[in-house]
Parts: C-alpha cells; structure tokens; sequence
C-alpha cells in the first residue's frame, strides 16, 4: 500500500502501567529458571491494573492531546487486540469512541493477532485513502495479559508479555508539524501456518475449554512436534524479507538509501528474532536494528506503533531521515511499515 497523496502521523503514543513483573521476580517466584530467561532476554514487563478499553482510552487522550485535536474531529477510530478485553460479546472500539467523546466516527474492531495494529494502520490508510473527508483516524491498540486467563511468563514458548496500550492519529496528506510520514505499508502471510497455534486441538464451543489458562505452548508443541521449528522461522525469514522489500519500492526506496536509519523489530523473544527476524533485515546494512523487548515484552497487537512511538519520543530520526518497523502475527502475517521523519 503506497498511500498517496501521502498519510501525516499527527500523534503517536504509548501507555504503559505504573506496575512491573521483572525476571527477577519470576526466577525467584519459579515461574521460569535462568536458562529460559536467558533465552527469552526480557527483563521486565509492565502490568496494569485496568481493563485493556481504558488503557486505549489513555493512549488515545495522549494523542489526541499532542495532536491538539478534539475527538470530535475523528472520522475514523480503529482498535486491535488480541486477548480479552472485559466482556464476551461486546463492541471494544465503540466503547472507545464513545470514552473519548468520538461521536461522530465509525469504529471498527481489528483482529489480526499481533499484526493486528499495522494491519489496522492499512485500513485507516484505505479508509482516508478513499475518503479524504473523513479527517482524522485514531488507531490504538490495548492487552492485558492478567491472571487467571493468561500467565504472561509461562503461556507462551520464547514470548513474554507485557500490558500496555497505543495509538497513532492519522490523516490524509502530510504536513510539516506531523511527528512522522507513513510512506508505505506492505504485508506477507502464509496461512498454511495458521496451525502454529491450532496444534493438535479440536474446535471448541466457549472459550478456554482446553483448560482455565491460555496455553500457547501446547498447539505449538504439537506443530513442532509434526514440522520442526524451520519451517516458521523460514516462512518468518522470507515473508519479512518480501515486505520489508515491497514497502520500501512503493515508497521508491532502496535498501542502501543513506537516509534509512532505524530497523525497529517486534518486541518477541531473543530467540525468534535471531532465528526469524535479523537475518530477514540484515541486508539493511546502514541501518541500526532496534529491539525494544527487553524492556516491555511483547505487546500484543501494540508493537509496531509502540516502537513508532520510541522513534519519535528519542528523536532517534534526523528530519528526512527513514525507518523502517517490522511486525509479525500469528496466522502468520507480516508486516512493514516505511516512514520519514518531517523535512522540516
């Protein structure tokens, strides 16, 4: 996708909780033992004490305010999780426009898994793309990754998890006083994987009737069991090649462009980025490749924007400087988004 006459950034933020689970506190409470942790390389992970919905609610005053832009003015407002956000059979993202005084926009709920913000990114990009009218679009992202669902340490092979909650403010055009341009957003799927996290399982009626926690690790284990680990982390390797590659010739870049800074990877464990992600960019030679996971976890559907909102609160770009964020879901799809930093 290669928006054009181009998408502005107006505001990006990250919400993260006052509260904290670090490695320490998992060693020594036995959830996980030092070679694990070693493998995982997350240090700690932010926990929230409220539901998903209002952390989104945070996130999007938070742009909203750095934007200067009143609710009001949303056409559009987009929300993407991946795990429970308080009810059973409930409208998140209307909640949320609702919250934030959005009367006029039309919500719309995005579920992709982890690739659940950029792929909520390409359909604001659509929206605006097709109705300039609209104005503005929010898109946040929002998980909580709570006892007794969900064991953020343990549910999961290599992914730890942590709370927070994002949002980006879009709109059609681009213009000096934005925080970033989106320059093109492209994706890559191999739905023959979408068994990663079936496994072995047969279709169930209500949800967590395999058993009271999430278990991540059992589908896996079964898949694995059935195909080994190389075939996820080649289809890792080429799909993030093939978009990182197709999102850079639709912004009309090169990989050896000088201005191209900044690789920002999805916030998973060390090991499925080794494996998966930094081989798939190391032919971004100029550019720096950032992980942020150590220090949040991962995020859900909230990694890409998160990352965006680092680059841009570290000031990590020069004005007409590039970065390129890399996201991944389960599914599996991958996505790149390219944007530049204003030439102002």
């Amino acid at each position: 996708m290669n928006p054009q006459p181009g998408i502005g950034i107006a505001a990006v933020a990250a919400w993260y909780p006052e509260g904290v689970s670090t490695a320490e506190d998992a060693l020594a409470d036995g959830l996980l033992g030092p070679d694990e942790l070693a493998k995982l390389g997350t240090r700690r992970l932010p926990v929230a004490e409220i539901p998903p919905p209002d952390a989104a609610v945070e996130a999007g005053r938070l742009a909203l305010a750095g934007a200067g832009l009143d609710a009001a003015e949303l056409g559009l407002v987009l929300h993407a999780w991946i795990y429970h956000q308080g009810h059973d059979f409930w409208s998140p993202p209307h909640y949320l426009a609702h919250r934030l005084g959005a009367d006029r926009a039309f919500p719309l709920g995005i579920q992709q898994m982890c690739n659940g913000g950029p792929a909520a990114v390409q359909t604001a990009v659509a929206w605006l793309t097709a109705d300039p009218g609209l104005g503005h679009a929010l898109v946040t992202t929002a998980d909580s990754f709570c006892g007794p669902g969900f064991d953020r340490w343990r549910g999961d092979y290599g992914v730890a998890y942590g709370d927070a909650a994002t949002a980006l403010l879009l709109h059609a055009g681009q213009r000096e006083d934005d925080v970033l341009h989106l320059l093109a957003v492209a994706g890559a799927a191999a739905p023959e994987l979408e068994s990663v996290h079936r496994g072995d399982d047969p279709f169930s009626p209500a949800p967590r009737w395999h058993g009271p926690t999430v278990d991540v690790r059992r589908p896996k284990k079964a898949f694995l069991a059935a195909h080994g680990p190389d075939r996820l982390f080649d289809a890792t390797r080429e799909c993030v090649d093939r978009a990182v590659r197709t999102a850079l010739d639709r912004a009309g870049l090169t990989p050896d462009d000088p201005q191209l800074r900044h690789v920002m990877l999805p916030r998973l464990g060390k090991q499925a980025l080794d494996a998966g992600y930094r081989p798939a960019v190391a032919f971004l030679a100029g550019a720096e490749v950032h992980d942020l996971g150590p220090g949040t976890g991962h995020l859900g559907a909230g990694d890409t924007a998160a990352n965006l909102a680092d680059l841009v609160d570290r000031r990590l770009l020069a004005p007409g400087e590039l970065a390129v964020a890399v996201s991944g879901g389960a599914g599996f799809t991958w996505s790149a988004a390219v944007v530049r930093a204003p030439r102002n």
